[in-house]
């Protein structure tokens, strides 16, 4: 019964999304480039103009929905983990999150890490205060047009997930590697 239940709920969430169609389905043309910044070589870490380090502050400015690409479900135009962003261990990291996405709320916060997103991630942060308010609601997580802030500390060095907390989000594509780096890299590895 659980299950049922949940499964029309993810479908009815999808739906709702107008994402009835999985990763592996969409059509080449419906997605968009990451932005420029993401050209970089493979490896090498880049610090777009949305990604300040000033001392042992560092402030992301992510946009939900910056592209098209996956119907919107994207991090700066990233999605699928096809991006890392790195901070150095002990940051003070502040995230200015914006929702552009013109029809869904989304939500924001730094998960345990995956290589692969469950359709349900646990609204569970690793770092005190590294979760927007409402995470899982779709009426009151960060609805289109909004934006808020997180803040934290980059306590402990791993590697961990940046995700949309939403059912059916992250397993959509809408999550992106989160490394906080024991060497004091700082950047973003973007898509080869």
């Amino acid at each position: 019964m659980k299950r049922t239940a949940f499964m029309t709920a993810l479908l009815l969430g999808l739906a709702a999304c107008g994402g009835s169609e999985t990763a592996e389905q969409a059509p080449a043309t419906e997605t968009a480039e990451a932005p420029a910044e993401a050209a970089a070589a493979p490896g090498e870490l880049t610090q777009p103009d949305w990604y300040q380090i000033d001392g042992s502050n560092v402030t992301l400015d992510v946009v939900a929905g910056a592209t098209p690409k996956g119907n919107y479900w994207n991090y700066n135009g990233y999605q699928f983990g096809e991006a890392s962003i790195v901070v150095p261990v002990g940051a003070n990291v502040k995230i200015n999150f914006s929702n552009s996405d013109p029809n869904m709320a989304h939500s924001i916060g730094i998960s345990q890490g995956f290589e692969s997103a469950p359709a349900v991630v646990e609204p569970v942060a690793v770092f005190e205060g590294a979760i927007s308010s409402n995470p899982t609601s779709m009426t009151e997580a960060t609805l289109p047009g909004q934006s808020t802030s997180i803040s934290f500390v980059a306590s402990e060095a791993g590697e961990y997930s940046m995700v949309c907390y939403i059912a059916g989000h992250a397993v959509s594509g809408m999550w992106i590697k989160f490394v906080v780096s024991a060497d004091g890299e700082a950047g973003v590895l973007g898509a080869a």
